[in-house]
């Protein structure tokens, strides 16, 4: 199950923010086919948020084809996102920890580590969009 948190501040839509936190856990592979989102009630309860925030949401993933929603059942993944090489245990995620740490005690704050990480993306994948 995913606990969806909700960022006021980001600038980014709830609704969206519910859709890239489920295709991040579908690319980690902590979500996987078969499984169940929280019911929109269990949404609302947890981050205080307009049901229709949340339905919203799932539409979109369900439009997307990642989900689909069965009738007095719920909503549940129809599809993954995830990669050998993006598991939640591979070693290309312990080689990005180890460079976390390392970044962290060389004394770069978040911050610093995102602008590093985005810049380093841009870069790489300049035009593959």
């Amino acid at each position: 199950m995913i606990d969806f948190r909700i960022d006021r501040r980001s600038g980014t839509a709830t609704y969206q923010q519910i859709v890239d936190q489920t295709k991040h856990a579908l690319r980690l592979g902590l979500l996987r086919p078969g499984d169940r989102l929280p019911t929109a009630k269990e949404v609302v309860a947890a981050t205080a948020i307009n049901p229709n925030t949340v339905l919203k949401a799932y539409r979109e993933l369900e439009r997307e084809g990642l989900v689909e929603g069965r009738r007095g059942m719920g909503t549940f993944v129809s599809r993954s996102l995830a990669m050998p090489q993006t598991a939640a245990d591979g070693p290309l995620r312990d080689e990005l920890v180890n460079w976390v740490a390392r970044a962290k005690q060389a004394g770069l704050v978040r911050e610093d580590v995102e602008a590093l990480v985005k810049a380093t993306l841009d870069e790489n994948y300049q035009g593959d969009m």
